[in-house]
């Protein structure tokens, strides 16, 4: 089916495009700019903004999630522990009722180390229903592979294996437990760290840290990972500790809102929004209202402020949220697509124009993860888009004046009207 896209603005993930109609065709955008063809369907976009589907570059997720996530316009989430590898997502890839999804598989850290301290010990997760009401499903029945290290020829064995298994990427995770309040926790010292990073990229992989202190982000550089899952929210930045990030080229996922409920911030502002609160079931309303509250010292301003330092020098951001894959309140502040949108008012905040915001969850995310069929409005590229009402190259929030969403072409209403 031919579709063709009129009368809107359009941000195509680098600028606003003065051609105003996009055609699409099936799963791929036909062109831009130009007549719509003879015989298309024509959505009016007047008074909206056309905008490439957003990236969550940042979650763990599952199947009610990512259909949660489309809900609010985000159409690619990245995930950075959890079961939706390429070997156990075909149900996920095929569907255009949820996002799309890549994965790490589970990272790479010591037995008992981040992220055993999260979860109670007394926890069992509710069987939450999948939208297609047979529950989530976590692929082939084997049980993912856990990369448990803690010498370098363990972490160096499993990065093989976990190419096999199907991560799109690998996660170690560089975390004492300070910030959680689990000062002590087992953590990769450094040649294990260097190792398994030199080993990622042996295999063409990109090695991505979870780092939450300048002295761990410090470490995780030494080893030369290409990306910071987190922004560190011990203390203040340095000169020194942005200097060498953006020396290294290394991309940064700062999920200010994860850090925003460390600090015990809940997302409240949000569910008061009708235009999220209408959105969402009552666990997740509870869990956006809640919070993590694991590490009250800490301090938004300074976390905002290296936000700015690290968009001066020259580093990638990354629009992230680190949203759980289910609806759970003692994992709160943070809720899947919402979140997205509260971390652009962020970026936002923190210095970055509505325009470099936006270009944080689409064109950056797709092309340091090599996702060059997104990102971006452009012909030949997946028709993954968003439709809202208003400007957000101008005004941030108006993201989540929610018209349309088109994931591989297929379109979901998402406007109440």
């Amino acid at each position: 089916m031919i579709t063709a896209i009129i009368n809107g603005r359009v941000f195509d993930g680098e600028r606003v495009l003065e051609d105003t109609t996009v055609v699409l065709n099936g799963a791929r955008i036909a062109a831009v700019g130009g007549e719509p063809p003879a015989g298309a369907d024509i959505v009016d976009a007047r008074g909206g903004t056309l905008l490439p589907g957003l990236f969550d570059a940042h979650v763990h997720t599952s199947e009610e999630a990512l259909a949660l996530a489309l809900r609010f316009g985000i159409t690619t989430e990245l995930e950075m522990q959890g079961m939706n590898t390429r070997t156990r997502r075909a149900h996920i890839t095929e569907n255009d009722a949820v996002a799309d999804v890549r994965s790490a598989g589970f990272g790479i850290t010591p037995p008992g180390g981040h992220p055993s301290e999260l979860m109670p010990k007394d926890f069992k997760p509710a069987g939450r229903r999948a939208p297609d009401g047979r529950g989530d499903r976590p692929g082939p029945h084997e049980m993912p592979l856990m990369p448990f290290s803690t010498t370098p020829e363990e972490a160096v064995a499993f990065i093989p294996q976990l190419v096999a298994a199907g991560s799109d990427y690998i996660k170690f995770m560089v975390d004492d437990g300070t910030v959680e309040g689990h000062p002590g926790l087992p953590m990769l010292d450094q040649a294990t760290l260097n190792a398994g990073v030199a080993e990622a990229h042996r295999h063409g992989m990109l090695a991505i840290a979870h780092t939450l202190t300048v002295d761990t982000t410090r470490r995780a550089i030494e080893a030369g990972v290409d990306g910071f899952a987190h922004l560190f929210m011990d203390q203040p930045h340095t000169d020194e500790i942005i200097g060498l990030i953006a020396a290294s080229g290394a991309f940064v996922v700062p999920c200010v809102v994860l850090n925003a409920s460390m600090m015990g911030i809940t997302g409240s502002s949000l569910t008061e929004d009708p235009r999220v609160g209408s959105r969402l079931d009552e666990a997740w309303t509870n869990t956006l209202n809640s919070s993590y509250d694991r590490y009250p010292q800490g301090r938004l301003e300074d976390v905002l402020a290296s936000v700015k330092a690290l968009h001066d020098a020259g580093a990638d951001l990354m629009a992230g949220t680190d949203a759980a894959p289910l609806p759970l309140p003692f994992l709160g502040g943070v809720v899947h697509g919402a979140s997205v949108h509260q971390e652009l008012q962020y970026l936002v905040q923190a210095g970055l124009t509505p325009v470099q915001a936006l270009r944080a969850a689409t064109l950056t995310p797709a092309r340091r993860f090599g996702l060059e069929d997104r990102g971006r409005i452009s012909e030949g590229l997946r028709a993954d888009l968003l439709l809202v009402d208003g400007d957000p190259t101008t005004t941030i929030s108006d993201t989540l004046n929610l018209r349309d969403v088109w994931r591989r072409g297929t379109r979901t209403t998402l406007s109440a009207s």
